[in-house]
């Protein structure tokens, strides 16, 4: 056996270039950085008197998929958090998802993680509301997407799109940063779409152009949301939403313009709203205000929620508290007993003031597609 020495120029080669390149001319590599990076507070792009605070926040997608969601749909909600605050709401999870995600992801520091998420994870929904920037350029990469998922060609009918799943997205804020007219602006370029937008708002009859627009190419349905004609009951469980006189004459404007609109009253409240002559004055403003349909559904009460809604159900409703916690005790449904006899009593309703009967909640999205050609198309942006 030989034993030589080996003697390795570093000053000349392509091959002595590569070696100082990773050995950093002979010093070692620090294994962490010397000084760790601290995120950068998120923009405030608006506040509230009240303490409500809008930021802005980058999300790497915007149109999310059923399988990211578990729902029977694709959905895109422009804003995280509502300044509604419905106590009943379920898109508190929604809210707390996004903010641990942004904090994991170090785009939260501790300090705003713990102000954003509050103790429980759901007490900062309405007042901390995250405002997705930069959309429209994220939407045009997730439009490619869904034309390859959504719309094979071995489908007859387009999945659908619901605006406002976690979120109004005619909330106030959008009076400012009309990032869902944007949105629509967008779809309306579109042939072809299934698009249904979810909203408490009357705020959305400013986009009537837009939506017309839209529904001559596309197959569009608007929800307004709305479960009682009653001020007190709005005032008590969703104290910072429009009044339903104001839902009202929005959902006219927009079947007045030919927008095809309706009621989503979920959700129907036991011993609170579901009783005839509550709903018997819901349907029958529907139908003053030109409503195409009506679909209900009753309370869902997930773990979260139970903690904000039953403190105000006790304070305003005491009698029902203790039946609530017995009839949600096990799940997040109502009874089924109760949601079948629920169903019963809103068929008949909708029967007798001349809409079409549905199975609740199940049907809402159901295609009534008016378009011949279902080949989705989706032309470019303008970059001029």
């Amino acid at each position: 056996m030989r034993v030589g020495q080996v003697h390795l120029n570093r000053e000349s080669g392509a091959g002595s270039r590569r070696l100082r390149a990773i050995s950093g001319d002979g010093c070692q590599l620090p294994l962490l950085p010397s000084e760790p990076s601290v995120p950068k507070p998120l923009p405030v792009l608006d506040s509230r008197l009240r303490g409500t605070r809008f930021v802005a926040h980058s999300a790497r997608t915007v149109l999310n998929s059923p399988a990211q969601t578990g729902m029977d749909f694709w959905s895109l909600n422009p804003y995280v958090g509502c300044e509604f605050g419905c106590t009943y709401c379920y898109a508190r999870f929604a809210h707390r998802y996004a903010v641990e995600r942004a904090h994991d992801q170090g785009r939260l520091t501790d300090e705003e993680f713990a102000d954003y998420r509050g103790t429980e994870g759901w007490e900062a929904f309405e007042n901390r509301i995250f405002v997705k920037d930069h959309l429209l350029e994220t939407l045009e990469k997730d439009l490619r997407k869904f034309c390859r998922v959504a719309l094979p060609p071995a489908k007859t009918e387009p999945d659908t799109i619901v605006i406002g799943t976690a979120t109004d997205p005619y909330q106030p804020a959008e009076r400012i940063f009309k990032i869902t007219r944007s949105v629509l602006e967008r779809l309306a370029q579109c042939e072809g779409l299934s698009v249904g937008i979810i909203t408490k708002s009357p705020l959305v009859a400013r986009d009537a152009d837009v939506l017309v627009k839209l529904s001559a190419r596309n197959d569009l349905e608007v929800y307004v949301s709305l479960i009682t004609t009653d001020d007190y009951i709005i005032h008590a469980l969703e104290a910072r939403s429009p009044v339903p006189r104001a839902r009202l004459r929005g959902l006219k404007h927009l079947t007045d313009a030919g927008v095809r609109a309706g009621l989503i009253v979920a959700p129907v409240l036991p011993g609170i709203t579901d009783d005839v002559p509550h709903l018997e004055a819901l349907f029958g403003a529907a139908r003053e205000a030109g409503a195409r349909f009506i679909h209900a559904s009753p309370l869902r009460m997930y773990p979260g929620i139970r903690d904000r809604f039953l403190p105000v159900l006790a304070e305003h409703f005491p009698e029902l508290s203790e039946r609530y916690r017995v009839a949600y005790a096990r799940a997040a449904s109502a009874p089924r007993e109760y949601a079948e006899a629920l169903n019963r009593r809103v068929q008949r309703l909708q029967q007798a003031y001349g809409f079409e009967v549905n199975n609740g909640m199940r049907d809402r999205y159901r295609s009534r597609s008016r378009i011949a050609q279902l080949d989705l198309k989706v032309p470019e942006v303008s970059r001029a």
